[in-house]
């Protein structure tokens, strides 16, 4: 399945199949309960998900939104614990995949401990460049979202964004 930048692929509260993100970039928001979206995860290229559902079904947790052109294989449900039941194998797959998942969630902590907000969205754009690759933070993102996932305001972003670009002209 091909989708486009703001396309939704799946909306929190639902039940439906897994999918493996073959290509692109999703963000991940749980409404709030104002009902304002607050961005909590990126879903990344190589990533089977719901990653709460790779055992046994869950509804979605929150609203996967196309960052970017992405292609995406539909996996249905009975399809992946069928497979599972059968080859036993597969939960080392899943341990294998959560590990990598703990792995990237352990490098956004560090991300968020880390003492000056410069330092923390630095650490992001340079995590976002090795994931993601050239594309600027700012243009998939917005400072309110860049703020949520780093635990600080938007208005310190907009600071920071600025003081970067002058820094660095185009």
């Amino acid at each position: 399945m091909r989708l486009h930048k703001g396309d939704i692929l799946f909306r929190q509260g639902e039940s439906g199949p897994l999918f493996h993100i073959r290509t692109g970039l999703f963000k991940v928001v749980r409404l709030q309960e104002d009902g304002s979206p607050f961005l909590f995860n990126l879903l990344l290229p190589g990533e089977t998900i719901p990653h709460h559902s790779l055992l046994s079904p869950k509804e979605y947790h929150g609203t996967a939104i196309a960052l970017m052109s992405s292609e995406v294989d539909v996996i249905p449900c009975d399809k992946w614990y069928r497979s599972l039941e059968e080859d036993p194998y597969r939960y080392k797959e899943i341990a294998l995949l959560l590990q990598s998942k703990l792995r990237f969630t352990q490098q956004r902590m560090d991300q968020l401990t880390v003492s000056s907000p410069k330092e923390k969205l630095a650490l992001m754009q340079e995590w976002f460049h090795t994931y993601i690759g050239p594309y600027p933070l700012s243009d998939l993102l917005t400072q309110e979202e860049i703020g949520q996932f780093l635990g600080l305001r938007r208005e310190t972003v907009n600071r920071l964004l600025r003081q970067t670009k002058q820094a660095h002209p185009g």
